[in-house]
């Protein structure tokens, strides 16, 4: 426990804090605006990042050109959570991967995770798309072709929640045990 506050004392560490805090931040923003888009069955228009620059640029008064930044903005953050999503997923289905395979069934299994992970990938592309600006929406609009965008992102919403909803009750019920077998341990 020392030595892992020693290490957010440093440089990196105080980095990797702030990314926790502002993906955190993020986090709670999504479940507030999927729970929106639920009650009120609409689509977002505009990205989070787009819209919170906006507002932070007006409020303290820059003279910024919004859609130049905003787009460069949103189209990094985008970037970085479709890459740390992607690499997550490899790193749970390589280490499912190794529980499950033999010698005889490698093959079988390889194939089936390249398909997952094909899947995966293009479902964070099209899911991702709601937090792009506009230009790049009508990109990948044009390359996926006619695909009926709204219901996607209603049922991403609805799934979101769900899991969500499902992480918060596991992480209390994990905490909760965690005092409990302290309190028993104190005792």
């Amino acid at each position: 426990m020392r030595a892992r506050i020693e290490w957010s004392r440093t440089l990196q560490g105080k980095y990797f804090n702030f990314l926790g805090y502002f993906f955190s931040i993020y986090c709670v923003w999504k479940i507030f605006i999927s729970t929106v888009n639920i009650v009120f069955d609409r689509v977002g228009k505009v990205d989070p990042i787009t819209k919170t620059f906006d507002i932070l640029v007006n409020w303290f008064g820059f003279e910024v050109d919004v859609t130049l930044w905003s787009q460069q903005i949103s189209f990094i953050v985008v970037g970085i959570i479709v890459f740390t999503s992607t690499r997550g997923l490899l790193l749970t289905m390589s280490k499912f991967f190794i529980w499950i395979s033999s010698s005889k069934s490698s093959n079988i299994i390889v194939l089936f995770f390249s398909q997952i992970m094909g899947m995966y990938f293009m479902s964070m592309v099209v899911l991702m798309r709601m937090n792009m600006p506009a230009e790049y929406r009508a990109i990948i609009t044009s390359v996926l072709g006619d695909l009926q965008f709204n219901f996607y992102h209603r049922w991403f919403d609805v799934m979101f929640l769900v899991s969500a909803s499902l992480t918060l009750g596991l992480l209390y019920l994990a905490h909760k045990r965690e005092v409990e077998q302290a309190d028993q341990r104190a005792s």
